[in-house]
C-alpha cells in the first residue's frame, strides 16, 4: 500500500502523479498534508510540488485530452470531494494507458465521476456568477463573500473581471478563507484570515459607503416590480434559487423600516 501526501495545490496533485509513475507505485490514498491521517501500515511518501515535473505530466495530458477534457479535469480538483485525488489519479492512468481516447468511455467509473464531479462544479459557477451581490466599501471598492459548495473562486473571477472592468472589486470566499481582488488591471488570488465574527455577508455599518443601503432597496424595489403575483411559481423559484444562495441576494434581506 502507498499512502501519497501533498500540499492541496494542483500542480502539487500532478506532481504526485508523476512521482507514482516513476517509482510504479500506484496509490491506495492520496491526502492533503494539514488533512491526512496516519496510518500504520504501507509506504507513506510525501510529495513536494515540483512545477517542471507538474508540467511534464500536463504537457502529456494536453496531448491525449481535448480542450474541454483538460477543463473537466480541472473542475474535478475545484470538486474537492472525500476521494477526488484517487478519482482523477485513476482518471490520468487511464488516458496514459489507452491509446484511444478515454473521454466517451462512461464504463469506467473515473470517467463518469469525473464527469458528474465537473458539472457540479460547473453549475455552481454558474451560480455563483448569478447570486453574488457587491457592497460598497467607505473606500470604493466593492466586496463580496461567498461560501459556495465548491471551489469556483478561480473559475469565476473572469465574468466579475470582465463585467466590472471599471471597479476596484473584492470576493472573499469564507469557506476556504481566501479571495480574488481586482485593481482595475488584472486580478490577484489573496489570503485573508477575517475574525470569526466578519466572516459574514454584510459588511459592518461604519465599512459601508453612504450610498449602499440606498443601492440596496433599488435592487429590493426592482426585484418586487418584476416579481408578478399572478405568475409565482414557489417550485420553480426555489429549484433556480435555493434558500442557501438567498444570502447574497440583497432582494432577500430584511426591509428596512423608512
Amino acid at each position: 500500500m502507498h499512502f501519497y501526501t501533498y500540499d492541496g495545490t494542483f500542480e502539487g496533485l500532478l506532481t504526485v502523479v508523476f512521482e507514482a509513475f516513476e517509482r510504479k507505485a500506484w496509490p491506495t490514498s492520496i491526502q492533503q498534508e494539514h488533512l491526512a491521517q496516519p496510518s500504520m501500515f504501507g509506504e507513506h511518501i510525501t510529495v513536494v510540488t515540483d512545477e517542471e515535473k507538474a508540467g511534464r505530466v500536463w504537457q502529456g495530458l494536453q496531448k491525449k485530452l481535448s480542450i474541454n477534457a483538460q477543463q473537466v479535469l480541472y473542475h474535478t480538483f475545484l470538486w474537492e470531494q472525500p476521494g477526488f485525488e484517487q478519482i482523477l489519479f485513476d482518471y490520468i492512468k487511464l488516458v496514459f494507458g489507452s491509446a484511444q481516447s478515454i473521454e466517451g468511455n462512461y464504463a469506467a467509473p473515473c470517467v463518469l465521476q469525473v464527469q458528474q464531479a465537473a458539472k457540479q462544479v460547473h453549475r455552481e459557477k454558474h451560480r455563483m456568477e448569478a447570486f453574488v451581490r457587491f457592497q460598497k466599501t467607505a473606500d470604493g471598492l466593492y466586496f463580496a463573500t461567498i461560501s459556495p459548495d465548491f471551489n469556483v473562486l478561480p473559475l469565476i473571477v473572469r465574468h466579475f473581471e470582465k463585467r466590472y472592468a471599471d471597479q476596484r472589486w473584492a470576493i472573499y470566499d469564507t469557506n476556504r478563507r481566501y479571495g480574488a481582488y481586482y485593481d482595475l488591471s488584472q486580478v490577484s488570488f489573496i489570503n485573508l484570515e477575517l475574525p470569526p465574527h466578519q466572516r459574514h455577508t454584510s459588511l459592518a455599518a461604519e465599512a459601508k459607503d453612504a450610498e449602499e443601503d440606498v443601492y440596496q432597496q433599488l435592487w429590493q424595489v426592482y426585484f418586487d416590480n418584476v416579481n408578478i403575483p399572478e405568475r409565482r411559481n414557489p417550485k420553480l423559484h426555489l429549484r433556480h434559487i435555493p434558500r442557501r444562495y438567498w444570502k447574497y441576494l440583497s432582494e432577500k434581506q430584511p426591509r428596512q423600516l423608512r
